[in-house]
């Protein structure tokens, strides 16, 4: 009698349970060749889109694991199995995992975004979180510098995705800016002349997108300033800077310009 019994609930479990058990196996099936359709055809898309190699591999493994989780929760309700307190649970764990993790994730953010719409690129000269230096790599979480005395900067994604940046090589061509002191009583004519032989003098100064350009800027205290302007390529910007400085002085004591600088003049009374 127990056998018998045993069969026969076997039976009903079979009858009851024997459909759905194929039905989800069969959308088991089904769905993980969906899946791995919708993922190649993702993939596809992102090497369209030309998005960076490091955030491919990310990307899809998202898409494909929330799929796959979509996928399971399916499969269990068609067995019958109750979802709600699960997701439920699974939802708690998520939103405590999140609010501990709340800085991570907004670096991981972050560094998706910075690999979506790129405002910079490896090799890039940027300033940011008051730092300056040349982009060596681009992670998920950080984004690393080397700055000009090789040291190495980690800078945290989050606050770089969402704070203000200058990025210098962006631009084929930069603009060159210079103030000169000259001392009152000295032609202005002639410092500007020597100014203009000397940017026509450097080959690396370009006339586009527009010619350089002299003028008085400012009557200070002990100086008349004298600005200077001059477009260049990005590549000749740092030595263009320094080239001038160097020949302005130069030429400057040679023609009798002189250059002022700060003076203090002291008076002692004897009682």
């Amino acid at each position: 009698m127990d056998l018998e019994n045993m069969l026969k609930q076997l039976t009903e479990l079979v009858v009851l349970y024997g459909p759905k058990l194929v039905g989800a196996i069969a959308v088991w099936i089904i769905g993980n060749w969906v899946i791995n359709a919708i993922a190649k055809g993702f993939g596809k898309m992102l090497n369209k889109q030309e998005v960076d190699e490091s955030l491919k591999p990310f990307l899809k493994g998202t898409v494909s694991t929330l799929l796959k989780v979509m996928l399971v929760i399916s499969v269990l309700g068609m067995l019958g199995i109750e979802m709600t307190a699960f997701i439920a649970v699974l939802g708690a764990i998520g939103l405590a995992i999140g609010m501990a993790l709340s800085g991570t994730l907004q670096n991981f953010a972050g560094g998706v975004i910075i690999l979506l719409f790129k405002p910079f690129k490896v090799g890039d000269v940027i300033t940011a979180q008051g730092y300056t230096g040349k982009v060596s790599e681009i992670q998920i979480f950080n984004t690393i510098l080397k700055t000009p005395d090789n040291k190495t900067v980690i800078i945290p994604n989050g606050g770089l995705s969402t704070s203000s940046m200058v990025n210098f090589s962006t631009e084929e061509k930069r603009r060159v800016d210079w103030t000169f002191g000259i001392g009152y009583g000295d032609s202005t004519e002639t410092a500007e002349a020597i100014l203009r032989n000397l940017i026509e003098a450097d080959t690396r100064i370009v006339s586009e997108p527009d010619a350089p350009f002299i003028a008085v800027s400012e009557l200070a205290d002990s100086s008349v300033n004298l600005v200077v302007r001059a477009w260049v390529n990005a590549s000749d910007y740092w030595g263009v800077f320094f080239d001038m400085n160097r020949n302005v002085y130069n030429t400057f004591n040679k023609e009798g310009i002189n250059i002022p600088f700060p003076q203090m003049d002291v008076h002692v009374h004897n009682n």
